[in-house]
């Protein structure tokens, strides 16, 4: 249980790209549910930055429908694409340091470059040591170096040698926008979030988050990465692999559903139960140690 010297602060950071489905439910429930069993902080923070990929209206959605659930989030929600001063000064804080640098190279550049584990390209260091002569900055990435280990409270310890699996990665990207990375770390550490539980789709970004961590001096938090709800094709619920939303769904079946999903058993009485029964029930009997230690688990019907 928490001190009051280190209370436990968690986090639920949905992308407007589309409504809430299954596997969003499943990642709230974790993360509010690890939070509030513990005493707990939980914020919500509506992940913006990319703002090509943002919805209109679909932030709003996000929100209704975690209150109709009955998610109760402390403080106002921050949004990232009101932050960009934040990240500004990190990414000085960087450079300064020598540990940004300008890259020249453009997509078609890199495209025979290797690929990392979870399918993105491995930058070969062409910009590493300098800009080719000529040529100007399109982006700045941070230089990735050692290896870096965590014990995840889901998937177990995990060990990552940056320069090998992650590759000097982005935190400025060429069309001006800064790199999810570098929002989330900065973020994270403004609000003092302790604790991240979240969809193991994340588990990849973890190591480069750790880096940035460390370099601009932040406390690392700790994470737990639950299983990430798929389709019978073994394909993570989205927008893309047409993932059916949440909101019109009965609260409080989509809810046991999640809770199943994550291994807590919810009794078969309380599928006639209120809303807020279930989610007393839900609290009081949260265990991270039942969740599957997977990470991915095929639903039925998403």
């Amino acid at each position: 249980m928490p001190t009051p010297a280190s209370p436990y602060i968690g986090r639920f950071a949905p992308s407007p790209s589309g409504p809430l489905h299954f596997g969003s439910l499943v990642a709230a429930a974790g993360s509010f549910l690890d939070a509030r069993s513990q005493g707990g902080r939980w914020l919500l923070r509506i992940e913006d930055v990319d703002t090509p990929r943002c919805i209109p209206g679909a932030a709003e959605d996000i929100l209704r429908t975690l209150a109709r659930f009955g998610f109760e989030w402390d403080g106002e929600p921050v949004w990232q694409s009101r932050r960009h001063a934040a990240y500004a000064a990190a990414l000085t804080r960087l450079v300064d340091a020598a540990q940004a640098y300008p890259c020249a190279c453009t997509r078609r550049e890199l495209a025979d470059s290797a690929l990392a584990p979870d399918g993105s390209r491995i930058y070969p260091g062409t910009c590493r040591n300098g800009l080719p002569p000529g040529r100007s900055a399109r982006a700045w990435r941070v230089r990735a170096e050692g290896t870096l280990q965590f014990d995840d409270g889901v998937q177990g310890l995990q060990v990552e040698d940056l320069a090998r699996e992650a590759g000097d990665f982005i935190v400025l990207r060429a069309d001006g926008l800064y790199a999810y990375q570098l929002a989330v770390v900065v973020d994270d550490a403004e609000a003092g979030v302790t604790h991240v539980v979240r969809g193991a789709d994340l588990l990849t970004s973890t190591g480069r988050q750790i880096c940035l961590q460390r370099l601009l001096g932040y406390p690392t938090p700790h994470y737990a990465h639950l299983p990430v709800a798929t389709n019978a094709a073994g394909e993570k619920l989205s927008k893309q692999t047409l993932a059916r939303a949440v909101d019109a769904q009965p609260p409080g079946a989509a809810l046991l559903a999640a809770l199943a999903f994550l291994g807590q058993n919810p009794p078969a009485e309380l599928a006639r139960a209120p809303l807020a029964e279930i989610w007393r029930w839900a609290q009081a009997h949260w265990s991270l140690a039942a969740v599957p230690r997977t990470r991915q688990i095929a639903v039925a019907h998403p």
